[in-house]
């Protein structure tokens, strides 16, 4: 028991001066708040996780983490980080998602390139392997007399099985050398990754169960997860270009952070092998 001839036994937690609060700009707060108390004073009060904050100006925060040292009294001095959400955020039910976005290339096979059976916006010339003196839903190729057989060309030596096209079997003529022995290509790939901090523990499931799922906005689970400067309808014809990839979470103090991927394919997602996001 710490020695005291006046002034406050410190029986209870006492909050001194200079609490600090900050927001991240997303509507996450974060503060700090000191406390002094005698040794054998109860500080669960001020220390258990959940623990609420006395600044409640800006939103409900909660004790997060402490730390505690002593003086050679053998009062505590009780440091305690606080985290919540800010009222004005969603009610103060999550923050605005913090997001990042990345372009690259990635290998994909040539037969998917949008421009491989009929001219497509932005290609000039011709397509890579057309559809012969047919159409696109119905190809006719010439004739290419093979040892033990036949084969069917389109454009730039490529061969296909049968004379409507069916099985593509590869850039056969050594006469168009950017073609030849080819297979793959270097398709654009976009992504967006970010986080967001929820109160809400239905946000982090209902974004678990959306996981390979689809959208044609920039929201999953009622969620902005891309920003509207990116845009807000992601559609072409029929298909949904984005696609949820990856979601992770983790506790942080009593809200949520929940952190995720969502991948953005400009030719769309095939609705029988995406399920739509409802």
């Amino acid at each position: 028991m710490a020695k005291i001839s006046q002034g406050n036994a410190l029986t209870t937690p006492l909050q001194q001066p200079g609490a600090k609060i900050q927001g991240d700009g997303y509507g996450l707060l974060t503060a700090t708040v000191v406390w002094k108390a005698d040794e054998a004073a109860s500080v669960n009060s001020v220390i258990n996780r959940g623990s609420s904050c006395p600044i409640t100006s800006l939103g409900t925060l909660t004790a997060h983490k402490y730390s505690i040292s002593y003086d050679a009294l053998d009062i505590a001095t009780l440091t305690v980080d606080y985290v919540g959400i800010e009222s004005s955020s969603y009610s103060g039910t999550r923050t605005e998602p913090q997001i990042t976005g990345s372009q690259g290339l990635t290998s994909e096979n040539i037969t998917a390139h949008p421009n491989f059976f009929s001219l497509a916006t932005g290609f000039a010339g011709a397509p890579i392997a057309g559809v012969g003196t047919g159409s696109t839903s119905a190809p006719i190729y010439a004739t290419v007399s093979i040892t033990g057989g036949v084969e069917y060309e389109g454009n730039n030596g490529s061969r296909f099985q049968e004379q409507n096209g069916n099985k593509f079997l590869g850039f056969k003529k050594a006469l168009y050398p950017g073609y030849y022995g080819k297979t793959n290509y270097l398709a654009p790939q976009t992504s967006f990754s970010g986080h967001f901090y929820t109160t809400d523990a239905a946000n982090v499931t209902g974004l678990r169960d959306r996981v390979g799922k689809s959208s044609g906005t920039n929201q999953f689970n009622s969620i902005k997860l891309v920003p509207d400067y990116v845009g807000t309808v992601f559609v072409n014809g029929t298909k949904n270009q984005l696609l949820l990839a990856q979601i992770s979470f983790e506790d942080f103090g009593t809200l949520y952070k929940v952190q995720y991927e969502v991948r953005y394919n400009r030719e769309g997602y095939e609705p029988e092998t995406y399920a739509l996001s409802p």
